[in-house]
């Protein structure tokens, strides 16, 4: 084994690193100076409701897109083959369910935040729990996207890492803080063409020196890299078809379906209708990002064979080997080593500015504004933009807190993703079962994330007590997935009764942990007294219920509220629900006027309720 290697960058790279930092933090100056200059909540938080369906299509695929995603993907794909690939399955049912249930019932409600929704739906302590347990979610996370990619890149070319981690989270301050919501998507379009330029140069350069494609696809196909249809059933196993294809709908609903990070954007569209575009549009852009990662994994291959860094010692984790292998391809090339770092530097860059925005809107929208009825329009937007700040820099002090925890960076990871299913349950509690009541949605969170803590931290201590055998499989953290970055599940160790639980494979954890929520939750309230058609607010429940029970007879439907057909209203009739003055907040044209908006499906009997705005939950 020989020593780690070190490459180092030369002025040009500097140059074009610093470059993508100085246009990020332009494009945030440019929106702080212009238009209605950040002056009121709803241009901040959810830049006026005026985006068009390119740019926040763009943004969702950013905010999905985060450095881990792109160190993570191909060292998977080179260690284990293109199982993975089987991942883009999932995307269809992923997109197509938030396109036409989840974006119609937030838009029409006229939400900032996804979890002014829960109080809509049962009542105030469920949002807080949903918003309390979203803060953690995300604060937690914020550190390690921002450390662990800064960390990769000290490791292979010794670039300052605290210069990095700085110089990264200070500008994300800075455009997020000053530009709000429409900086950060504008900068995530930017930083999404940085990223498509980053990796599509390292995959032409890497297979030009492999000998051409057809010697990528020999190699890879005599190495096995190649893979079949696995459609083993077994929920053991760590990837088949069936857990990525299936088990990976579920993380797709968490992410795209109430994510604040997501839900914020859609919300920022001038129509219902641009932000269902939105969703189509991002489909296509997904599978040609998954096939980027996967293409640059068997060009590895086809560099280095069965014989990897990682196995030479030149590198100490899987999450360093993208970046020596970029470093090794460019050796010879200035520049374009700088340009993978400013294209990996983009997806943590959008990550973390998704992260600020939505908590920032999720602190203002559901834990102060309620407090504070009376706060004017220009002292609330002040405070959005100082709790941007701060969250910023939250953000670098969590980044070094990741930096003394060592090997719990994984464990760190894998709380996002454990925390995502039973947000993820909670909201299709609400969405999906009218008789469902705020005591069973308390107990279902409750349970769902104790569930989650209990598999995955489990599982975690299992891995670490149980030696893999072979080093290719003791890797770190694999960061496969935006909000779900796991380490290699032990699938060996599969023994009975609850230590099976523990080799779960981490692509079912969103739909079991979303599963015990609402199994839970539903069990609870029927114990405790389900919710009666009356007492629900109209709008919150999307009418699937009474279709898929058209057996059984009205008294019983009616019983569990599930009788009431889904009306359709007219132009003129906007939407039903008493308005409660927003503290200066407007609603564009769009929002008032457009005839498909303004159909809403009161599933239950009118009743006076304040409406809010959907928050954004940045993954």
């Amino acid at each position: 084994m020989g020593e780690v290697v070190q490459m180092h960058f030369t002025t040009v790279d500097y140059v074009i690193f610093a470059l993508l930092l100085v246009a990020s933090a332009g494009i945030g100056l440019f929106y702080a100076f212009s238009g209605g200059r950040q002056r009121t909540t709803q241009e901040f938080l959810m830049a006026d409701r005026s985006m068009s369906c390119l740019p926040v299509s763009l943004s969702l695929l950013a905010t999905f897109q985060s450095a881990v995603a792109i160190l993570g993907a191909p060292s998977e794909v080179y260690t284990f083959g293109t199982e993975y690939w089987f991942l883009g399955c999932s995307y269809f049912l992923g997109l197509l369910i938030p396109a036409h249930v989840f974006i119609p019932v937030f838009y029409r409600l006229r939400l900032s935040s996804a979890y002014e929704y829960l109080e809509l739906r049962f009542n105030k302590t469920v949002r807080i729990c949903g918003t309390a347990t979203f803060i953690f979610q995300m604060v937690i996370y914020m550190g390690v996207v921002l450390y662990a990619p800064a960390l990769a890149l000290n490791a292979v070319t010794g670039f300052d890492l605290w210069g990095a981690v700085l110089a990264m989270g200070l500008v994300c301050t800075l455009y997020t803080a000053l530009g709000g919501l429409k900086a950060v998507m504008w900068t995530d379009v930017f930083q999404t063409v940085v990223m498509f330029a980053g990796q599509l140069a390292v995959i032409v350069v890497g297979t030009s020196q492999a000998g051409g494609i057809a010697e990528v696809w020999r190699k890879a196909i005599n190495g096995s890299r190649i893979s079949g249809l696995d459609l083993n059933p077994n929920p053991l196993e760590r990837h088949t078809f069936w857990t990525l294809g299936v088990g990976g709908v579920f993380l797709m609903l968490a992410l795209y379906g109430v994510n604040q990070a997501q839900v914020q954007r859609y919300l920022s569209s001038r129509t219902e209708k641009e932000a269902v575009m939105s969703c189509y549009v991002v489909f296509p852009c997904q599978q040609v990002v998954l096939c980027l990662g996967c293409l640059m994994g068997l060009v590895m291959f086809a560099r280095y064979g069965e014989d990897s860094p990682l196995d030479k010692g030149y590198v100490t984790t899987n999450d360093q080997m993208v970046l020596y292998f970029v470093m090794d391809v460019f050796r010879d090339l200035p520049g374009l080593p700088g340009l993978f770092v400013a294209c990996l530097f983009s997806g943590a860059l959008s990550t973390i500015s998704s992260a600020f925005n939505s908590l920032a809107t999720v602190t203002m929208e559901d834990l102060i504004k309620p407090h504070f009825p009376n706060m004017t329009e220009s002292k609330a937007t002040l405070l959005s933009k100082g709790l941007a700040l701060g969250y910023g820099l939250v953000c670098l002090a969590m980044a070094y807190i990741a930096s003394i925890m060592g090997s719990m960076l994984q464990a760190a990871f894998s709380i996002f993703g454990m925390v995502g299913g039973p947000l993820l349950g909670l909201f299709c509690l609400g969405m999906f079962f009218p008789w469902a009541n705020p005591i069973g949605a308390v107990v279902g969170l409750v349970s769902g994330l104790v569930m989650a803590f209990w598999i995955g931290i489990g599982s975690f201590v299992m891995r670490m007590s149980v030696p893999t055998p072979a080093p290719a499989l003791n890797a770190t953290a694999l960061p496969l997935f935006d909000n779900i970055t796991t380490t290699v599940m032990n699938t060996t160790a599969k023994s009975a009764g609850v230590k099976a639980l523990y080799s779960l494979s981490y692509m079912w954890y969103s739909a079991h942990n979303s599963a015990t929520v609402v199994v839970v939750g539903l069990i609870v309230s029927l114990l405790t007294g389900p919710m009666k058609e009356k007492e629900l607010t109209p709008g919150t429940v999307y009418p699937v219920l009474g279709t898929l029970l058209f057996f059984l007879p009205d008294r019983y439907r009616e019983k569990l509220c599930c009788i009431t057909p889904l009306p359709t209203q007219s132009k003129t009739q906007p939407y039903q629900m008493a308005q409660k003055d927003r503290n200066g907040e407007a609603y564009s044209k769009e929002d008032t006027d457009d005839s498909e908006d303004s159909r809403a499906w009161p599933s239950c009997r009118l009743t006076a309720h304040t409406v809010h705005t959907v928050q954004e939950t940045a993954l």
